[in-house]
């Protein structure tokens, strides 16, 4: 089960990387980064709730992994620039 649970989540985080590329492809750094960064953080994610909940648990075990994809990704998002080069603060 450990291995269709990790499968899933590397799947997971391929699907939020490319949806984060696709909606914000100017704020975020290279493809191949993006591309890394959400299944290694799903499949993290994925691996330490599995350790902490035992087998059985497949449901939050990819929730969790969606969570680590998408909280891992969005720390690659630069800030948004203005006109005049400036970051936007608000």
């Amino acid at each position: 089960m450990l291995f269709w649970e990790a499968l899933a989540s590397v799947l997971i985080g391929l699907v939020i990387a490319y949806g984060a590329l696709h909606r914000l492809p100017r704020r975020l750094p290279a493809r191949r980064l993006v591309l890394a960064t959400g299944p290694a953080a799903a499949l993290l994610g994925a691996l330490l709730t599995h350790t902490v909940l035992g087998s059985g648990h497949t449901a939050p075990v990819l929730l969790v992994a969606l969570g680590f994809a998408a909280a891992l990704l969005s720390l690659l998002i630069r800030p948004a620039r203005t006109r005049r080069g400036r970051s936007v603060t608000a």
